[in-house]
């Protein structure tokens, strides 16, 4: 099994519990620059780009730079949460990721989050050995549900993108994992009780999964 297919993660609400603390962030964030929030906005941006979530989303602005200012603010906010609140990995994470370490599989991290959210979280959780790359929001031109974060993710693994699973919990992150080519592990931890459309699997804790049965998912493929 070793090295003959990959994971990639997305990182937010698979890998760690996070929701609560962004949605504080984006709460202060609005308080900080007297800016609305629409009821329900959180649950609808969440897995998307900053970017996307303020200009299309939101409609705070349209000017790019007051926009980026804006989304580094934002992270700056999230990370001073994850100080005082402190943060834990989800149920089942690092079982998981022991099973692929065991067996030669590797990880990779594809996430719309900033790329100091991503090292910030991987060592207060102590998962950095099990990952070989992240790739985040600052190393593509398009978010998801683009394919283009999963896709970098891929290549910097030397796997072909038909031969990685994607673990995500968010539409536009399964969608952007079926436009990459790539099988999709569908996670309920921020839907409870949704269906993804086109996953092999839909699971509440990764720890459910084998590493055989996803093995077998590539059995056919040459």
């Amino acid at each position: 099994m070793k090295g003959s297919w990959a994971a990639v993660f997305d990182w937010d609400g698979v890998v760690l519990d996070s929701s609560r603390h962004h949605e504080e962030s984006w709460e202060r964030l609005a308080r900080e620059i007297g800016k609305p929030l629409p009821s329900g906005h959180f649950r609808r941006g969440f897995g998307r780009r900053n970017i996307e979530i303020m200009r299309d989303m939101l409609k705070w602005s349209r000017d790019l730079d007051e926009i980026d200012r804006l989304s580094r603010r934002k992270e700056e906010l999230y990370r001073e949460v994850v100080g005082e609140w402190g943060i834990e990995p989800l149920p089942g994470v690092r079982p998981w990721l022991e099973r692929l370490a065991d067996v030669g599989i590797p990880c990779g991290i594809g996430s719309s989050t900033e790329a100091k959210n991503v090292q910030l979280g991987l060592e207060k959780l102590g998962l950095t050995r099990f990952f070989q790359t992240a790739v985040t929001a600052e190393h593509v031109q398009k978010g998801k549900p683009a394919p283009d974060v999963f896709l970098e993710v891929a290549r910097r693994l030397g796997m072909e993108a038909s031969r990685c699973v994607v673990f995500e919990d968010a539409p536009a992150g399964v969608e952007a994992g079926r436009a990459a080519g790539m099988k999709v592990v569908g996670v309920t931890t921020t839907h409870p009780g949704a269906h993804f459309e086109g996953v092999f699997r839909e699971v509440e804790r990764l720890d459910e999964l084998t590493t055989e049965e996803l093995a077998g998912w590539f059995s056919a493929v040459a």
